[in-house]
């Protein structure tokens, strides 16, 4: 496989030794001593890239647009990673990314499922072939890039010219590196010793749990910090001038998993903090914009520069280093750090061209009509009341598991449902339902299962769940924009449940907000047993939700939840809301509806 410019790497033989990657690098120029010597150049970082090479959205099967006018792909990438070269010369550059690269868009999913790439004779994946021809030098694995399985992935390893780093992605027999833990590059310089970049990669422990049924018994995901600890040093003795740790965590020092695993899920920033002699991390995974965040290491007091630039393509990182020729070796004197915003540039013709034929491919295989529906639903105010375009997820999941049960040992229990609003804009129109309609009301490549709960677990459950709301006293003016996402909770983490009816009361303390919960119109007995059809995101400690995590399991299924909602709007041809529409929750205030139909 051929590998990037100014990419050396010793792959097989290092690995399988279990001491990480070799830098196979060209002899170094001899340099003499020159006061003031001065060298820069610039490492452009992507993130959370999910599958985005045009600005298209294939849920609208229109241009990509939100209200900030944000711009995605990778072809409004290129656009910018060509002028930076330009300004700053190619050899004085390297193009790194952060993770997340094969899921999320339909374009992502057609070349893992649809016409997969692992096929005999299967395509390219289009991500490989877009960031091949850009350019990138390394990335670093997302907890995404487990979504499909690992043939899946190490096809579309094998697929890019540049290497896929995750130095805590190990293997779960020997513990040795699964994947290259870094790469060394070499940037020329116009006179003495060439400048050595070490690119360290860093992917999400949370792997363990999100993709539990890719990856139990092949790999293990130990954290950030003690493998960053455990290579740093190693890359210094190597002769890397410069260490810069591309890292799938974000920065804020939390976990959406609570103590369910020992380590960190948002650990760049104590990566930082803690692991002496890295120069920036290019960081990732939690969806946001960080232009420039410093963070001191305790041990050295010196500054590290973080940055993470927003998701899908939105966003470049520039990281800009400033050396100086000191005591016989490059010293880093400064780095900043920018973003700069796709939505400045045109398309790269060049990547919109070379991927043309997939992008068609796609948006006729959404655009099939596979059923009817008899009057809209939309999802904008699901957040804050039970509307019936999440009722159609909780209702598809529960009749998929009552049918998946029946017969068996567990036929007799009630069966309940959960979801999300993964997205507010998602709809489905009346009239014909196309393929994108569905699939846009579940953007995820979660799957089904189901586990055995009682009655005082889904309480619980319930009332973590409701911390989402803001505590917001009768009394106070009501804006129903302000009274969702407390803490910063995401919408995918409220999670609405079915079969069962409550009230959340917004004007009581988190833990003390579901009242009148009821089954079949009786209160809600704490022995009863029910099964919970439950995605496996949540099934597997995601979002930290009591009891569910360590639920007996009765049934899993290996398809994506929007295939068997495609599967099941297929089969039956029309989707009647009053088979499954209901008003069974409600968000209140000291009993009083926040909103009424």
């Amino acid at each position: 496989m051929p590998l990037n410019r100014r990419t050396f790497l010793a792959r097989s033989a290092a690995v399988s030794a279990g001491v990480g990657l070799a830098a196979g690098a060209a002899p170094a120029t001899a340099a003499a001593e020159e006061p003031g010597k001065r060298y820069a150049f610039t490492v452009m970082g992507t993130t959370d890239l999910h599958g985005n090479v045009f600005n298209w959205d294939y849920f609208t099967d229109a241009e990509f647009t939100d209200k900030a006018g944000n711009d995605v792909g990778l072809a409004k990438i290129s656009t910018l990673v060509d002028r930076i070269r330009a300004e700053r010369g190619a050899g004085n550059t390297l193009l790194i990314d952060a993770g997340d690269t094969i899921q999320g868009t339909q374009l992502s999913y057609y070349y893992a499922k649809v016409d997969p790439i692992t096929a005999a004779e299967g395509p390219v994946h289009p991500m490989a072939q877009a960031m091949n021809a850009i350019g990138y030098d390394a990335a670093a694995l997302g907890n995404h890039e487990f979504n499909y399985g690992i043939p899946v992935l190490r096809k579309f390893e094998e697929q890019c010219e540049f290497p896929l780093l995750g130095a805590n992605a190990l293997d779960a027999k020997t513990l040795k590196p699964a994947f290259p833990p870094y790469s060394m590059h070499v940037l020329r310089t116009p006179r003495g010793r060439d400048v050595k970049v070490a690119v360290l990669g860093l992917t999400n422990p949370g792997i363990a749990l999100w993709d539990k049924a890719n990856v139990q018994g092949k790999m293990v995901f130990p954290g950030l910090e003690e493998q960053a600890a455990h290579w740093v040093p190693r890359l210094r003795s190597m002769g890397a001038d410069v260490v810069v740790v591309s890292a799938h965590s974000g920065s804020s020092g939390t976990s959406s998993y609570g103590d369910a695993l020992p380590y960190v899920e948002n650990a760049a920033a104590l990566v930082a903090e803690q692991v002496p002699g890295i120069d920036a991390i290019l960081v990732g995974h939690a969806h946001t914009e960080i232009p420039e965040y410093k963070v001191a290491n305790k041990e050295t007091g010196k500054e590290v520069v973080l940055s993470e630039p927003l998701k899908w393509g939105q966003r470049l990182t520039l990281f800009d280093f400033e050396l100086a020729w000191q005591g016989g070796r490059w010293v880093v004197e400064s780095v900043k750090a920018s973003v700069l915003n796709s939505n400045t540039v045109d398309e790269d013709p060049r990547i919109t061209g070379l991927l043309a034929d997939e992008h068609e491919k796609v948006v006729a295989y959404v655009n099939q009509v596979i059923g009817t529906n008899e009057a809209e639903m939309k999802s904008a105010e699901a957040p804050w009341r039970d509307v019936p375009i999440i009722d159609l997820i909780n209702h598809i999941q529960a009749d998929t598991v009552r049918g998946a049960l029946a017969g068996g040992a567990h036929a007799g229990l009630p069966v309940l449902s959960q979801a999300s609003c993964f997205s507010r804009t998602a709809l489905i129109p009346a009239g014909e339902v196309t393929i994108r309609d569905v699939a846009g009301l579940y953007p995820f490549e979660n799957t089904l299962e189901a586990r055995v709960l009682t009655g005082a677990q889904l309480r619980e459950y319930l009332e973590f769940s409701a911390r989402y709301y803001v505590r917001t006293a009768a009394s106070d003016p009501l804006d129903l924009s302000r009274i969702t996402n407390a803490d910063g909770i995401p919408d995918y983490n409220y999670d609405a449940v079915s079969g069962i009816s409550y009230e959340v009361d917004i004007a009581q303390p988190a833990g003390s907000r579901i009242k009148n919960l009821t089954f079949e119109g009786a209160p809600l007995d704490d022995a009863a047993r029910f099964v919970l059809a439950v995605n496996n995101y949540r099934a597997n400690g995601g979002g930290n939700f009591p009891h569910v995590a360590a639920a007996e399991q009765v049934w899993a299924n290996s398809d994506e939840v929007r295939n068997t909602m495609i599967a099941w709007v297929k089969e039956k041809g029309s989707i009647v809301q009053a088979d499954f529409a209901a008003e069974n929750w409600k968000v209140t205030r000291d009993g009083t509806p926040v909103v009424t139909r």
